[in-house]
C-alpha cells in the first residue's frame, strides 16, 4: 500500500506543479523538486526544457519530467520519464508519452496523442510492450497534459483571473481550476539563503485519485520573466504535501529576492 500511496503522490505533484512563453521557455533549463510529506523526504521531481521542435509542421516545446522514489523508502521503487509536446504559447498539448518502471518485471507506456484538427484525443496503454488498453474521446476543447499544466501554469500565472483548465490525467478527460489573481507573497525554501518573491495562485482539482488525492492546492512561482516555481502545497488524505525547489540550472538565473 505505501508503494501506490507514494507512486501517486509523486505522479500527481508532477502534474501540479503547477508570461511569455518565450520567457518561461528557456532549453537546457534544468529543475529540480523535493517531495515531502511531514518532512519525510519522498522522492524527487526533475523537469528538462529540450530545443525547439516542430510537431505536424507546427513550432512545439519539448519537455521531460522524471520522478524517482527516494532509494530509503522501503518497498518502494518508482521511476518515470514524462514527454510532453506543446504548441509554442503553452497553451495546450500536442502529445504525451510515459515510461513507467511499476516493478522489477513490469514497465508501463502510456500515449495520448491531441489530434485538433480532428477533433478526437486518443490514449493508448501498454505493459511491457503489449498493448493493455485504449480510448477515444471526441472533443473541441485543447486540453493539456499532466507534463504541460506545469508550462501552461508558468504561462498564465499573472493574468489576475481565474480559469478552468481542461486537463487529460490517468485516462480520463477532467479540468483543474487555477485561481491567478496575481498576488505577490514571499517563499522560504532551504536552496535560497533569502526569502524569494513570488506570485501566489491557488486551485482546485476537479477529480480524485486513489487515495483521496484531489481537491485545493496552491503554489508560489517566481515573480520575474521565467515564472519558475518555486514551491507548492496539495491534499492527500493523510495531510499536505510539500514540493520545493531544491536546484536548478537555467543561465545566470537565481531566484529573485523579496523586499
Amino acid at each position: 500500500m505505501l508503494r501506490h500511496v507514494v507512486a501517486l503522490i509523486l505522479s500527481i505533484a508532477a502534474t501540479i506543479l503547477p508570461v511569455a512563453a518565450q520567457g518561461v521557455i528557456y532549453p537546457g533549463e534544468e529543475l529540480v523538486y523535493e517531495v515531502s510529506y511531514l518532512g519525510i523526504n519522498l522522492g524527487t521531481i526533475k523537469t528538462v526544457t529540450e530545443p525547439w521542435t516542430t510537431y505536424n509542421g507546427k513550432k512545439a516545446a519539448k519537455v521531460k519530467v522524471f520522478i524517482d522514489s527516494h532509494p530509503n523508502i522501503p518497498f518502494v521503487s518508482l521511476h518515470s520519464v514524462y514527454e510532453s509536446w506543446m504548441d509554442e504559447n503553452l497553451t495546450h498539448s500536442y502529445q504525451f508519452v510515459a515510461n513507467t518502471k511499476v516493478d522489477d518485471n513490469t514497465w508501463e507506456y502510456d500515449k495520448y496523442v491531441f489530434d485538433l484538427d480532428g477533433g478526437v484525443i486518443t490514449t493508448e496503454k501498454f505493459r511491457n510492450k503489449s498493448k493493455v488498453e485504449s480510448k477515444t474521446f471526441k472533443t473541441k476543447k485543447k486540453y493539456n497534459d499532466g507534463s504541460s499544466i506545469l508550462f501552461a501554469a508558468r504561462r498564465l500565472v499573472d493574468i489576475k483571473r481565474g480559469i478552468k483548465i481542461p486537463s487529460l490525467i490517468m485516462d480520463d478527460t477532467v479540468s483543474t481550476i487555477c485561481n491567478f489573481q496575481g498576488e505577490r507573497q514571499t517563499a522560504e525554501i532551504n536552496a535560497s539563503a533569502y526569502p524569494v518573491k513570488c506570485i501566489y495562485f491557488n486551485g482546485e482539482a476537479n477529480w480524485t485519485g486513489i487515495y483521496g488525492l484531489t481537491g485545493r492546492f496552491e503554489g508560489w512561482f517566481s515573480d520575474d520573466e521565467a515564472k519558475i516555481p518555486i514551491k507548492a502545497k496539495m491534499k492527500v488524505y493523510v495531510g499536505s504535501v510539500t514540493l520545493e525547489l531544491k536546484s536548478w540550472r537555467r543561465g545566470n538565473w537565481q531566484p529573485p529576492k523579496a523586499g
